[in-house]
Protein backbone atom coordinates (compact mmCIF):
# COMPACT_ATOMS: atom_id res chain seq x y z
CA UNK A 1 0.00 0.00 0.00
CA UNK A 2 2.72 2.21 0.84
CA UNK A 3 4.33 1.36 -2.36
CA UNK A 4 1.22 2.13 -4.23
CA UNK A 5 0.83 5.24 -2.29
CA UNK A 6 4.35 6.19 -3.03
CA UNK A 7 3.87 5.26 -6.55
CA UNK A 8 0.60 7.05 -6.57
CA UNK A 9 2.17 10.07 -5.14
CA UNK A 10 5.30 9.90 -7.31
CA UNK A 11 3.62 11.08 -10.42
CA UNK A 12 2.48 14.07 -8.56
CA UNK A 13 5.88 14.92 -7.34
CA UNK A 14 7.60 14.37 -10.76
CA UNK A 15 4.97 15.93 -12.99
CA UNK A 16 6.31 17.14 -16.26
CA UNK A 17 9.34 14.72 -16.26
CA UNK A 18 9.43 11.35 -17.97
CA UNK A 19 9.31 8.38 -15.65
CA UNK A 20 12.48 6.43 -15.16
CA UNK A 21 13.05 3.44 -17.28
CA UNK A 22 12.96 1.10 -14.32
CA UNK A 23 9.63 2.28 -13.22
CA UNK A 24 7.99 2.06 -16.63
CA UNK A 25 6.56 -1.28 -17.48
CA UNK A 26 6.83 -1.89 -21.17
CA UNK A 27 4.90 -4.81 -22.59
CA UNK A 28 7.08 -7.22 -24.59
CA UNK A 29 4.88 -7.12 -27.44
CA UNK A 30 5.31 -3.52 -27.84
CA UNK A 31 9.00 -3.95 -27.58
CA UNK A 32 9.02 -6.81 -30.04
CA UNK A 33 6.94 -4.91 -32.40
CA UNK A 34 9.43 -2.06 -32.27
CA UNK A 35 12.39 -4.29 -33.11
CA UNK A 36 11.68 -4.01 -36.79
CA UNK A 37 11.56 -0.29 -36.39
CA UNK A 38 14.61 -0.09 -34.20
CA UNK A 39 17.15 2.34 -35.60
CA UNK A 40 20.56 0.94 -36.24
CA UNK A 41 23.28 1.86 -33.91
CA UNK A 42 24.44 5.35 -34.35
CA UNK A 43 21.49 6.42 -36.54
CA UNK A 44 20.34 9.41 -34.57
CA UNK A 45 23.89 10.69 -34.18
CA UNK A 46 24.50 10.68 -37.95
CA UNK A 47 21.31 12.54 -38.57
CA UNK A 48 22.19 15.23 -36.13
CA UNK A 49 25.68 15.47 -37.66
CA UNK A 50 24.25 15.98 -41.10
CA UNK A 51 21.92 18.56 -39.71
CA UNK A 52 24.80 20.21 -37.96
CA UNK A 53 26.85 20.06 -41.13
CA UNK A 54 23.98 21.47 -43.05
CA UNK A 55 23.56 24.14 -40.41
CA UNK A 56 27.25 24.96 -40.66
CA UNK A 57 27.36 24.90 -44.52
CA UNK A 58 24.40 27.32 -44.81
CA UNK A 59 26.20 30.43 -43.47
CA UNK A 60 29.36 29.54 -45.44
CA UNK A 61 27.39 29.27 -48.66
CA UNK A 62 25.65 32.52 -47.94
CA UNK A 63 28.97 34.13 -47.18
CA UNK A 64 30.37 32.71 -50.44
CA UNK A 65 27.41 34.06 -52.36
CA UNK A 66 27.91 37.47 -50.77
CA UNK A 67 31.60 37.45 -51.65
CA UNK A 68 30.73 36.41 -55.20
CA UNK A 69 28.21 39.20 -55.42
CA UNK A 70 30.76 41.61 -54.06
CA UNK A 71 33.41 40.48 -56.54
CA UNK A 72 30.96 40.65 -59.42
CA UNK A 73 29.84 44.11 -58.33
CA UNK A 74 33.51 45.13 -58.09
CA UNK A 75 34.10 43.81 -61.58
CA UNK A 76 31.07 45.67 -62.81
CA UNK A 77 32.27 48.80 -61.09
CA UNK A 78 35.74 48.43 -62.53
CA UNK A 79 34.40 47.79 -66.01
CA UNK A 80 32.00 50.70 -65.66
CA UNK A 81 34.83 52.87 -64.39
CA UNK A 82 37.05 51.85 -67.29
CA UNK A 83 34.23 52.51 -69.75
CA UNK A 84 33.57 55.88 -68.22
CA UNK A 85 37.28 56.67 -68.27
CA UNK A 86 37.46 55.73 -71.92
CA UNK A 87 34.39 57.83 -72.69
CA UNK A 88 35.87 60.70 -70.67
CA UNK A 89 39.16 60.36 -72.53
CA UNK A 90 37.32 60.38 -75.86
CA UNK A 91 35.29 63.40 -74.79
CA UNK A 92 38.50 65.19 -73.69
CA UNK A 93 40.13 64.41 -77.04
CA UNK A 94 37.11 65.68 -78.92
CA UNK A 95 37.02 68.77 -76.73
CA UNK A 96 40.72 69.35 -77.33
CA UNK A 97 40.22 68.99 -81.08
CA UNK A 98 37.30 71.37 -80.94
CA UNK A 99 39.41 73.84 -78.91
CA UNK A 100 42.19 73.60 -81.49
CA UNK A 101 39.68 74.08 -84.28
CA UNK A 102 38.18 77.06 -82.47
CA UNK A 103 41.65 78.54 -81.97
CA UNK A 104 42.51 78.03 -85.62
CA UNK A 105 39.22 79.59 -86.72
CA UNK A 106 39.83 82.46 -84.31
CA UNK A 107 43.27 83.07 -85.83
CA UNK A 108 41.79 82.90 -89.32
CA UNK A 109 39.12 85.39 -88.30
CA UNK A 110 41.71 87.75 -86.78
CA UNK A 111 43.84 87.46 -89.91
CA UNK A 112 40.84 88.15 -92.12
CA UNK A 113 39.85 91.12 -89.98
CA UNK A 114 43.40 92.50 -90.15
CA UNK A 115 43.53 92.01 -93.92
CA UNK A 116 40.14 93.66 -94.24
CA UNK A 117 41.30 96.62 -92.17
CA UNK A 118 44.48 96.94 -94.21
CA UNK A 119 42.50 96.65 -97.44
CA UNK A 120 40.02 99.25 -96.26
CA UNK A 121 42.84 101.58 -95.21
CA UNK A 122 44.64 101.11 -98.52
CA UNK A 123 41.40 101.71 -100.42
CA UNK A 124 40.72 104.90 -98.49
CA UNK A 125 44.31 106.03 -98.99
CA UNK A 126 44.12 105.27 -102.69
CA UNK A 127 40.80 107.07 -102.94
CA UNK A 128 42.21 110.12 -101.13
CA UNK A 129 45.29 110.00 -103.36
CA UNK A 130 43.11 109.85 -106.47
CA UNK A 131 41.03 112.75 -105.18
CA UNK A 132 44.17 114.79 -104.46
CA UNK A 133 45.60 114.01 -107.89
CA UNK A 134 42.28 114.87 -109.51
CA UNK A 135 42.16 118.17 -107.63
CA UNK A 136 45.76 118.95 -108.57
CA UNK A 137 45.11 118.09 -112.21
CA UNK A 138 41.95 120.16 -112.17
CA UNK A 139 43.79 123.11 -110.66
CA UNK A 140 46.62 122.73 -113.18
CA UNK A 141 44.12 122.44 -116.04
CA UNK A 142 42.25 125.52 -114.87
CA UNK A 143 45.53 127.38 -114.60
CA UNK A 144 46.62 126.29 -118.06
CA UNK A 145 43.20 127.18 -119.44
CA UNK A 146 43.41 130.62 -117.90
CA UNK A 147 46.90 131.15 -119.26
CA UNK A 148 45.88 129.81 -122.66
CA UNK A 149 42.91 132.17 -122.78
CA UNK A 150 45.18 135.05 -121.84
CA UNK A 151 47.66 134.09 -124.55
CA UNK A 152 44.85 133.68 -127.07
CA UNK A 153 43.49 137.12 -126.23
CA UNK A 154 46.97 138.62 -126.50
CA UNK A 155 47.65 136.86 -129.80
CA UNK A 156 44.29 137.89 -131.18
CA UNK A 157 44.98 141.48 -130.23
CA UNK A 158 48.43 141.32 -131.80
CA UNK A 159 47.09 139.71 -134.95
CA UNK A 160 44.39 142.35 -135.21
CA UNK A 161 46.97 145.09 -134.74
CA UNK A 162 49.27 143.48 -137.26
CA UNK A 163 46.48 143.12 -139.82
CA UNK A 164 45.61 146.75 -139.30
CA UNK A 165 49.26 147.64 -139.70
CA UNK A 166 49.63 145.61 -142.89
CA UNK A 167 46.40 146.88 -144.42
CA UNK A 168 46.72 150.57 -143.59
CA UNK A 169 50.46 150.98 -144.04
CA UNK A 170 52.42 150.60 -147.24
CA UNK A 171 55.86 151.83 -148.22
CA UNK A 172 54.31 154.39 -150.59
CA UNK A 173 51.82 155.76 -148.05
CA UNK A 174 52.72 154.82 -144.48
CA UNK A 175 50.17 155.18 -141.70
CA UNK A 176 51.68 157.89 -139.54
CA UNK A 177 49.27 157.25 -136.65
CA UNK A 178 50.63 153.73 -136.37
CA UNK A 179 54.19 154.98 -136.85
CA UNK A 180 54.79 157.91 -134.45
CA UNK A 181 58.47 157.93 -135.38
CA UNK A 182 57.51 159.26 -138.82
CA UNK A 183 55.83 162.33 -137.36
CA UNK A 184 57.62 165.64 -137.37
CA UNK A 185 59.40 166.55 -134.13
CA UNK A 186 56.80 169.22 -133.36
CA UNK A 187 53.89 166.76 -133.69
CA UNK A 188 55.40 163.56 -132.48
CA UNK A 189 55.94 164.52 -128.87
CA UNK A 190 57.92 162.45 -126.38
CA UNK A 191 57.80 158.64 -126.82
CA UNK A 192 56.86 156.63 -123.80
CA UNK A 193 56.67 152.90 -123.40
CA UNK A 194 57.35 150.20 -125.94
CA UNK A 195 55.52 149.82 -129.22
CA UNK A 196 55.53 146.34 -130.69
CA UNK A 197 55.54 145.43 -134.37
CA UNK A 198 56.35 148.85 -135.74
CA UNK A 199 57.30 148.87 -139.40
CA UNK A 200 59.47 151.64 -140.75
CA UNK A 201 58.47 152.88 -144.19
CA UNK A 202 60.01 156.29 -144.59
CA UNK A 203 61.11 157.71 -147.93
CA UNK A 204 64.17 155.78 -149.05
CA UNK A 205 67.05 156.96 -151.24
CA UNK A 206 67.85 154.90 -154.31
CA UNK A 207 70.66 152.40 -154.08
CA UNK A 208 71.43 149.10 -155.69
CA UNK A 209 71.67 145.81 -153.83
CA UNK A 210 73.86 143.52 -155.95
CA UNK A 211 73.02 140.38 -154.07
CA UNK A 212 69.24 140.69 -154.34
CA UNK A 213 68.96 142.74 -157.47
CA UNK A 214 66.61 145.22 -155.75
CA UNK A 215 66.82 148.94 -156.09
CA UNK A 216 67.38 150.19 -152.56
CA UNK A 217 66.59 153.68 -151.40
CA UNK A 218 68.09 156.02 -148.86
CA UNK A 219 65.95 158.34 -146.78
CA UNK A 220 66.75 161.91 -145.85
CA UNK A 221 68.19 160.83 -142.51
CA UNK A 222 71.06 159.25 -144.34
CA UNK A 223 70.24 155.57 -143.75
CA UNK A 224 71.60 153.04 -146.16
CA UNK A 225 71.05 149.33 -146.46
CA UNK A 226 74.02 147.12 -145.70
CA UNK A 227 74.19 144.73 -148.65
CA UNK A 228 75.68 141.86 -146.59
CA UNK A 229 73.03 142.11 -143.91
CA UNK A 230 70.29 142.43 -146.50
CA UNK A 231 71.55 139.36 -148.37
CA UNK A 232 71.58 137.31 -145.17
CA UNK A 233 68.05 138.51 -144.39
CA UNK A 234 66.88 137.65 -147.89
CA UNK A 235 68.30 134.13 -147.60
CA UNK A 236 66.60 133.68 -144.25
CA UNK A 237 63.28 135.11 -145.52
CA UNK A 238 63.04 132.50 -148.27
CA UNK A 239 62.77 129.75 -145.62
CA UNK A 240 62.23 131.47 -142.27
CA UNK A 241 63.17 129.47 -139.21
CA UNK A 242 64.26 130.09 -135.63
CA UNK A 243 67.34 127.92 -136.02
CA UNK A 244 70.48 129.73 -134.88
CA UNK A 245 72.59 128.11 -137.59
CA UNK A 246 71.33 130.50 -140.26
CA UNK A 247 73.80 133.35 -140.91
CA UNK A 248 71.13 136.00 -140.30
CA UNK A 249 70.07 134.76 -136.84
CA UNK A 250 73.62 133.81 -135.92
CA UNK A 251 74.68 137.41 -136.47
CA UNK A 252 71.68 138.79 -134.56
CA UNK A 253 72.35 136.43 -131.61
CA UNK A 254 76.03 137.31 -131.57
CA UNK A 255 75.71 141.09 -131.99
CA UNK A 256 72.39 141.96 -130.34
CA UNK A 257 70.50 139.23 -128.43
CA UNK A 258 73.50 137.86 -126.52
CA UNK A 259 74.88 141.22 -125.31
CA UNK A 260 71.40 142.55 -124.54
CA UNK A 261 70.55 139.61 -122.25
CA UNK A 262 73.98 139.40 -120.66
CA UNK A 263 73.26 140.44 -117.06
CA UNK A 264 75.35 140.27 -113.91
CA UNK A 265 73.53 137.20 -112.62
CA UNK A 266 74.68 134.70 -115.21
CA UNK A 267 72.48 131.79 -114.11
CA UNK A 268 69.30 133.83 -114.17
CA UNK A 269 70.39 135.43 -117.45
CA UNK A 270 70.57 131.99 -119.09
CA UNK A 271 67.10 131.13 -117.81
CA UNK A 272 65.70 134.42 -119.10
CA UNK A 273 67.28 133.88 -122.52
CA UNK A 274 65.82 130.35 -122.77
CA UNK A 275 62.37 131.61 -121.72
CA UNK A 276 62.49 134.40 -124.32
CA UNK A 277 63.44 131.93 -127.06
CA UNK A 278 60.64 129.55 -125.98
CA UNK A 279 58.15 132.44 -125.69
CA UNK A 280 57.35 131.48 -122.07
CA UNK A 281 58.52 134.61 -120.26
CA UNK A 282 55.93 136.82 -118.55
CA UNK A 283 56.44 140.43 -117.42
CA UNK A 284 53.99 141.71 -114.83
CA UNK A 285 53.62 145.12 -113.20
CA UNK A 286 53.71 144.90 -109.42
CA UNK A 287 52.77 147.09 -106.51
CA UNK A 288 55.09 147.94 -103.64
CA UNK A 289 53.97 144.92 -101.58
CA UNK A 290 53.73 141.66 -103.46
CA UNK A 291 55.45 138.30 -103.34
CA UNK A 292 58.20 137.44 -100.83
CA UNK A 293 61.90 137.77 -101.61
CA UNK A 294 63.38 135.36 -104.15
CA UNK A 295 66.94 134.08 -103.72
CA UNK A 296 69.10 133.86 -106.83
CA UNK A 297 72.63 132.37 -106.80
CA UNK A 298 72.73 132.20 -102.99
CA UNK A 299 72.30 136.00 -102.71
CA UNK A 300 69.10 137.61 -101.60
CA UNK A 301 67.59 139.47 -104.54
CA UNK A 302 64.13 140.31 -105.63
CA UNK A 303 63.03 143.07 -103.30
CA UNK A 304 61.29 146.07 -104.82
CA UNK A 305 64.52 148.04 -104.31
CA UNK A 306 66.95 145.52 -105.83
CA UNK A 307 67.03 144.16 -109.40
CA UNK A 308 67.36 140.37 -109.53
CA UNK A 309 69.24 140.50 -112.87
CA UNK A 310 71.72 143.32 -112.36
CA UNK A 311 71.93 143.19 -108.58
CA UNK A 312 71.78 147.00 -108.43
CA UNK A 313 69.66 148.98 -106.03
CA UNK A 314 66.88 150.24 -108.24
CA UNK A 315 63.16 150.85 -107.89
CA UNK A 316 61.57 147.74 -109.43
CA UNK A 317 58.07 148.20 -110.77
CA UNK A 318 57.93 144.95 -112.74
CA UNK A 319 58.67 141.30 -112.16
CA UNK A 320 59.21 138.34 -114.48
CA UNK A 321 58.08 134.73 -114.30
CA UNK A 322 59.79 131.97 -116.27
CA UNK A 323 57.45 129.40 -117.79
CA UNK A 324 55.18 127.61 -115.31
CA UNK A 325 57.46 128.35 -112.37
CA UNK A 326 55.90 130.02 -109.34
CA UNK A 327 59.06 132.05 -108.69
CA UNK A 328 58.97 135.74 -109.50
CA UNK A 329 61.99 138.01 -109.97
CA UNK A 330 61.86 141.79 -109.59
CA UNK A 331 63.57 143.74 -112.37
CA UNK A 332 64.57 147.35 -112.85
CA UNK A 333 63.30 149.54 -115.73
CA UNK A 334 66.61 149.14 -117.56
CA UNK A 335 66.48 145.33 -117.34
CA UNK A 336 62.85 145.39 -118.42
CA UNK A 337 63.74 147.55 -121.49
CA UNK A 338 66.47 145.09 -122.52
CA UNK A 339 64.17 142.07 -122.18
CA UNK A 340 61.31 143.86 -123.96
CA UNK A 341 63.55 144.81 -126.89
CA UNK A 342 64.59 141.19 -127.40
CA UNK A 343 60.98 139.98 -127.05
CA UNK A 344 59.84 142.50 -129.69
CA UNK A 345 62.47 141.22 -132.11
CA UNK A 346 61.48 137.57 -131.60
CA UNK A 347 57.78 138.43 -131.91
CA UNK A 348 58.35 140.09 -135.28
CA UNK A 349 60.45 137.29 -136.78
CA UNK A 350 57.83 134.78 -135.56
CA UNK A 351 55.19 136.75 -137.45
CA UNK A 352 57.37 136.58 -140.54
CA UNK A 353 57.83 132.84 -140.05
CA UNK A 354 54.07 132.34 -139.71
CA UNK A 355 53.36 134.38 -142.84
CA UNK A 356 51.49 137.15 -141.07
CA UNK A 357 53.64 139.95 -142.44
CA UNK A 358 52.76 140.58 -146.08
CA UNK A 359 55.31 143.16 -147.18
CA UNK A 360 58.25 143.38 -149.49
CA UNK A 361 61.69 142.39 -148.30
CA UNK A 362 62.97 145.95 -147.87
CA UNK A 363 60.34 147.24 -145.38
CA UNK A 364 60.65 144.01 -143.43
CA UNK A 365 64.45 144.39 -143.36
CA UNK A 366 64.20 147.95 -142.05
CA UNK A 367 61.78 146.86 -139.33
CA UNK A 368 64.23 144.14 -138.28
CA UNK A 369 67.01 146.73 -138.32
CA UNK A 370 64.98 149.08 -136.15
CA UNK A 371 64.34 146.29 -133.63
CA UNK A 372 68.06 145.51 -133.58
CA UNK A 373 68.71 149.20 -132.97
CA UNK A 374 66.32 149.11 -129.95
CA UNK A 375 68.26 146.14 -128.55
CA UNK A 376 71.54 147.99 -128.97
CA UNK A 377 70.20 151.13 -127.29
CA UNK A 378 68.72 149.12 -124.42
CA UNK A 379 72.07 147.36 -123.95
CA UNK A 380 73.78 150.75 -123.77
CA UNK A 381 71.33 151.85 -121.05
CA UNK A 382 68.80 153.90 -123.03
CA UNK A 383 65.22 153.17 -122.17
CA UNK A 384 61.95 155.16 -122.19
CA UNK A 385 60.82 156.74 -118.95
CA UNK A 386 57.78 155.14 -117.36
CA UNK A 387 54.75 157.22 -116.56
Amino acid sequence: METEAQSGSQPHSDEGHPPPLEAVSVPWKSVGSCKSHREPPGGPVETSAVEEAQGQEGPAAAQLDVSRLRSSSMEIREKGSEFLKEELHKAQKELKLKDEECERLSKVREQLEQELEELTASLFEEAHKMVREANMKQAASEKQLKEARGKIDMLQAEVTALKTLVITSTPASPNRELHPQLLSPTKAGPRKGHFRHKSTSSTLCPAVCPAAGHILTQDKEGREVDTTLFAEFQAWRESPTLDKTSPFLDRVYREDVGPCLDFTTQELSALVRAAVEDNTLTIEPVASQTLPTVKVAAVEYGSTNTCALSGLARACRHRIRLGDSESHYYISPSSRARITAVCNFFTYIRYIQQGLVRQDAEPMFWEVTRLRKEMSLAKLGFFPQEA
